[in-house]
């Protein structure tokens, strides 16, 4: 706190007064940060590309997420501090929701001590919390990280889906997709129990209206499965019987798995989908998890009476799985040939080398492939990787 409020009564004061729950963030970041005795403050919130940094709270112009200390602060998830020719000192903060990444937050004084320091981390871990609260049903957030307009079908999914990263002191798992504003039949999904981590990486037939309809009837169906306590083959099954019974016509391919966070033990289904490539010690042992794969969900898979096959892997401490979709390897690059498993593989050595955040790595993944065919992929393509990283000891 500042030297004249020692005791932080004046950000007591504003926390207990209930008319901050309805404040805007311009407003709520000006009444918290003059509570802590900063001088000024400004929110960067990143596009849904990960490209820019957009102001929220005051007028300024976006910063690029790569080639800035904005931007490193936002990609390595660390303070960085920089001088401005005027004198004044700016630190960049990381807004961070559990392990996802929210952006930036500015701060801006004549000198920067260290008790400045840890008022700032307060206020960008204040702020945090009331951007994720808000988002969910201002769109001011929205139309201030979009660059383009967004497609029925993407915005459809994009409703469901999750945040792009979860974790805890176990694991940590990402996601990005793309075509960001014009998906159609990809969706990702993960969730955390004290014990499990839950992923999903679902690829629905067609690139239209009713193939988001798939997926989003697959997702909703995987959801209520694990919540009642289904195993992954009742979990599967649920899905191809939701499918068959609403939408008949429709089907998808997936692959379910559920992380054991104390034992690394991995169980997952495969159901007609592209192989997880497992990552170890920097490497990729891409057949590791290669198994025979299962019918599509939906209709297909009725029509077999071979019940639903699981599969077991043990990962080491560190080991990182990733799950991805066809339109990822039917990518063409600059030279118009296919990227094919090969290729992807390289770009996935050389986007996870280096002790990078896993989110970084997949940031810098998805925007290698889409730099290799112009920006413009010819189907959706979906990317999620998780890290085991257990407590040592």
């Amino acid at each position: 706190m500042s030297t004249s409020d020692p005791d932080g009564a004046a950000l007591w004061r504003f926390l207990a007064d209930p008319a901050h729950l309805t404040m805007d963030l311009r407003t709520a970041a000006a009444h918290a940060a003059r509570a802590l005795g900063l001088r000024h403050a400004v929110v960067y919130l990143v596009d849904l590309q990960q490209r820019r940094l957009v102001p929220q709270t005051a007028v300024a112009p976006p910063v690029a997420v790569d080639g800035s200390l904005a931007g490193w602060a936002y990609r390595t998830q660390s303070l960085r501090v920089e001088e401005s020719g005027t004198g004044s000192v700016t630190a960049w903060f990381p807004l961070l929701d559990g392990a996802e990444r929210l952006g930036v937050l500015a701060v801006t004084d004549t000198a920067l001590t260290a008790s400045t320091l840890t008022r700032g981390r307060a206020l960008a871990s204040l702020l945090a919390m009331v951007i994720t609260s808000k988002r969910l049903y201002e769109d001011s957030f929205v139309l201030r990280t979009r660059t383009e307009q967004m497609r029925l079908p993407a915005e459809m999914l994009r409703a469901l889906l999750p945040p792009r990263t979860i974790g805890n002191g176990h694991v940590v798992s990402t996601a990005v997709l793309e075509p960001a504003y014009e998906i159609g039949g990809d969706a990702f999904d993960h969730s955390l129990t004290d014990t499990t981590l839950h992923v999903a990486v679902l690829d629905a037939m067609g690139h239209d209206l009713a193939s988001g309809l798939t997926s989003t009837v697959s997702l909703a169906a995987c959801r209520n499965a694990r919540r009642n306590g289904y195993d992954l083959p009742e979990l599967v099954r649920s899905v191809d019987e939701a499918l068959s019974r609403w939408l008949p016509e429709q089907f998808c391919t997936a692959v379910v798995a559920r992380l054991d966070l104390v034992t690394g033990v991995l169980h997952w289904a495969n159901c007609g989908h592209p192989a997880p490539i497992l990552i170890r010690d920097e490497r990729l042992i891409i057949y590791a998890m290669e198994r025979d794969a299962d019918p599509p969900m939906g209709m297909p898979s009725l029509l077999t009476s071979r019940p639903r096959r699981t599969h077991e892997i043990p990962l080491q401490p560190g080991d990182r799985v990733l799950m991805y979709t066809d339109g990822v390897v039917e990518a063409r690059t600059r030279e118009a040939k296919l990227l094919g498993l090969e290729r992807f593989a390289d770009y996935v050595i050389r986007a996870t080398a280096g002790g990078e955040l896993a989110p970084e790595s997949l940031r810098r993944l998805i925007h290698s492939i889409l730099a290799a065919q112009e920006g413009r992929l010819r189907d959706d393509a979906t990317l999620l990787m998780f890290e085991w990283r257990p407590p040592a000891g």
